[in-house]
């Protein structure tokens, strides 16, 4: 991982972004030989679908999904109450 100065990083912050953006690297900045801080690249965010896409398990069947759902709601009131009441 490579550091860099943190006035390196302000008086090239463009061309700094661009090459460790290009790369998909992190980037450590350093100020008075101590390290403060990392820039790295964001996690790419993944749709429900693309998630459970490699899992396997087995699926609930329709009646097993109906059942599970009911189960689920057992117990709770469809009305509002104030718990500081």
């Amino acid at each position: 991982m490579p550091t860099i100065s943190a006035t390196e990083l302000t008086r090239n912050t463009r061309e700094i972004l661009d090459r460790f953006f290009k790369r998909g690297e992190t980037v450590t900045i350093e100020r008075n030989h101590t390290l403060i801080a990392q820039i790295m690249p964001l996690q790419k965010t993944l749709t429900a679908a693309q998630a459970f896409a490699g899992l396997t398990f087995p699926a609930l069947t329709a009646v097993q999904a109906k059942t599970w759902l009911k189960d689920s709601r057992e117990g709770f009131s469809d009305t509002v109450s104030d718990l500081w009441a």
